[in-house]
């Protein structure tokens, strides 16, 4: 099944890839691997925001590190001139959870986008990575991630 298939299954639609917020690019590809830059914690309603350990549970964390993922999609999906299929795998996720510093449980807030990335992409989408605490984050925002991904 391809992977826009998987994800229109799962009832989810990529959006436009979100704008760079400064003086930077989304996303630089060298040779078939794609640097995505960090995409932050966005829902249908704004920025998910919020701090770990304070204000901000597991599983909302979780959820806010799925909307990552859904907009890192989103970044490969416009690398790959619209075509998510293009996609090979998931190569490894950088992720910053903004947490109190005694919560360290950031594995478990950054499974919601590794979680999401499998289920949708199965093996393509198993991957490296670290996931990271962060005295605060732009906006305020729960969770940032960033990637690297591997199309053709």
């Amino acid at each position: 099944m391809s992977f826009a298939k998987k994800l229109a299954e799962m009832g989810v639609e990529l959006p436009n890839a979100p704008a760079p917020a400064a003086n930077y690019v989304p996303f630089v590809q060298i040779g078939d691997l794609v640097y995505v830059s960090g995409q932050i914690s966005n829902g249908p309603d704004g920025f998910i925001t919020g701090k770990l350990g304070a204000d901000m549970d597991v599983a909302a964390g979780a959820a806010a590190a799925r909307t990552c993922a859904i907009s890192l999609l989103a970044q490969v999906k416009a690398a790959c001139d619209g075509n998510i299929d293009r996609l090979v795998r998931v190569v490894k996720l950088t992720a910053f959870v903004n947490s109190t510093v005694d919560f360290t449980e950031q594995p478990k807030v950054v499974n919601g986008a590794s979680d999401f990335l499998v289920e949708a992409l199965g093996e393509a989408g198993r991957h490296s990575r670290s996931a990271v605490s962060a005295a605060s984050l732009p906006l305020g925002v729960a969770v940032e991630i960033e990637g690297i991904f591997q199309i053709k």
